[in-house]
């Protein structure tokens, strides 16, 4: 099937926040990407969806600059990776991971976990901080709503919170770039509405950072996403406008089976024909 694609994009334009030129990903003898070109920019609210071992964490791994490709190159805000330092990149991008969160210190206080971002660490140390950084780091988790768990203990916070102060801890830096890896996973049905409306408010702010989220679920999906990529087995199935992409043809081709995708006021229900 042929992708949908968007259009070429000078890698030069200051507006290109992310610019994936063919690309691929090699470990062990199996490709975890082949052959992608991708471009995000600056006013762009991506959705990455695909089964597991689609290749979308690897991709995401590339996007915020923890990894490098086999071939090809990857651009992130204007610098390419292999050439410029990438403890210097990493603070104009936001993370907030399912990796991430199974590595912050469980007895650290929330607001810690949120203003510690600064510094890129988890789990505070010797690090000072300005009055600047701890009004940013209360006001980021009042809007997230767990301004009243600052000083709680990370890990006694739920599934949702914890998701909650991930999220102010990615917009701590005030990243150029935010990306979000299975945002939703391990929310109950309201605690994941509650997020989806947070994310789409956040997908609307005309100054809100470029955004790429990964997910499996098509419910998860904010109503304010403007474009969307559909992987399978390391390769594009399409990718560009959200209402261009997201079609029953696209999503059966990517899932592998016969599915009917669905829309109600720009969210998604898919189901087995």
């Amino acid at each position: 099937m042929a992708a949908v694609t968007s259009p070429a994009t000078d890698p030069s334009d200051a507006d290109t926040v992310i610019r994936m030129a063919g690309v691929g990903v090699r470990r062990g003898g199996s490709d975890l990407l082949a052959a992608l070109d991708w471009n995000v920019e600056l006013d762009e609210r991506w959705v990455v969806l695909g089964p597991n071992g689609a290749g979308k964490t690897t991709l995401l791994r590339l996007a915020a600059a923890e990894m490098h490709p086999t071939t090809g190159t990857v651009d992130l805000l204007g610098e390419r990776l292999g050439r410029v330092d990438v403890f210097e990149l990493r603070p104009r991008i936001g993370l907030a991971s399912a990796s991430l969160a199974g590595r912050v210190p469980p007895d650290e206080a929330a607001h810690d976990v949120v203003r510690s971002a600064g510094y890129g660490v988890l789990g505070t140390w010797r690090e000072r901080y300005e009055p600047e950084d701890d009004h940013r780091a209360t006001l980021l988790m009042d809007m997230m709503g767990v301004a009243g768990f600052a000083r709680r203990p990370y890990g006694t916070l739920s599934t949702g919170e914890r998701q909650r102060v991930l999220l102010a801890r990615a917009l701590m830096t005030d990243p150029e770039l935010l990306l979000l890896d299975e945002p939703a996973a391990g929310l109950d049905l309201g605690a994941r509405e509650d997020l989806v409306e947070l994310l789409s408010e956040l997908a609307a702010d005309p100054d809100g950072p470029a955004t790429v989220m990964v997910t499996h679920h098509v419910e998860e999906i904010p109503p304010n996403c403007s474009h969307a990529m559909l992987m399978r087995e390391g390769r594009v199935v399409a990718q560009g406008l959200l209402d261009d992409v997201m079609t029953s043809e696209n999503l059966s081709a990517t899932f592998g089976q016969p599915l009917e995708l669905t829309s109600r006021r720009r969210r998604f229900t898919a189901f087995r024909r």
